[in-house]
């Protein structure tokens, strides 16, 4: 009965689906853009004296932890809007780094719109000078309630909020995994189960199960513990535990 208890008690709880649902509909993160800028003179004549062509071009990358450059990939499209004296000032990339190569003689300033989504954009301002052959700036942008898809691309590049639950969580886990526990007489215990207790404890380690859990079956199978969630003796979801298949409980019963 004290089981049949348990087992409601915890259907009644909100599923874990649910809960990070909830966490992640106000979840913002931030991410630092860099612009790589670079430029040369060219060997073409100028429409204005002492202002020599140039070539130049810029790349879009997020910028992780250390430091390092990874691609944009949280961008669907990006959009550069340069001087109206080009004859294409609107110029669209879908791929990254986004590249957008031009040749001109002078100086000027743009802005970048990173496209999220069709309907969301962070839109970046960009100085375009020829100072240097090459130079990087940097912005931060903001994702808000990002979507299951672009959070996996912002974590290669970061750790997630979430990811610190998920840590403390795992930590609390190993504390607990790290106890003894006399299998001897857990086995004894469940030997002495008749045939509908067996299922109903298949059942819970079932119901219990995370991606930790890990469940095989082999009909010369063992039960052997596995990682916290469930604790067969006390019917308490202490303690998780990997049990190798239904056909070792069948030859405890016959």
């Amino acid at each position: 009965m004290a089981r049949r208890k348990a087992v409601a008690q915890k259907n009644r709880n909100a599923p874990s689906w649910a809960t990070s649902l909830r966490s992640n509909a106000n979840m913002e993160l931030k991410r630092k853009v860099r612009l790589v800028t670079e430029q040369n003179v060219i060997d073409k004549p100028s429409p204005v004296e002492d202002f020599p062509m140039r070539k130049w071009s810029i790349v879009i990358y997020i910028v992780g932890e250390d430091g390092e450059e990874h691609p944009a990939d949280c961008f669907q499209k990006v959009v550069y809007n340069l001087h109206p004296s080009f004859e294409n000032p609107t110029q669209t990339f879908t791929k990254p780094p986004f590249r957008c190569e031009n040749e001109g003689w002078g100086e000027f300033d743009m802005t970048i719109d990173c496209y999220i989504t069709e309907k969301s954009k962070q839109s970046l301002s960009h100085d375009l000078n020829f100072a240097k052959n090459r130079y990087d700036a940097e912005h931060t942008v903001s994702f808000k309630n990002p979507s299951q898809a672009l959070q996996q691309i912002l974590r290669e590049t970061g750790p997630l909020p979430s990811d610190d639950d998920r840590l403390k969580k795992k930590g609390g886990a190993g504390k607990k995994g790290a106890q003894k526990y006399d299998y001897e007489k857990i086995a004894q215990a469940l030997e002495k189960l008749d045939e509908d207790d067996l299922l109903r404890v298949i059942q819970i380690i079932n119901d219990n199960k995370t991606a930790d859990t890990y469940i095989k079956s082999d009909v010369d199978g063992e039960l052997t513990p596995a990682s916290p969630g469930v604790d067969l003796l006390s019917g308490q979801f202490s303690l998780r535990w990997e049990v190798e298949g239904p056909a070792w409980y069948q030859q405890q019963t016959t």
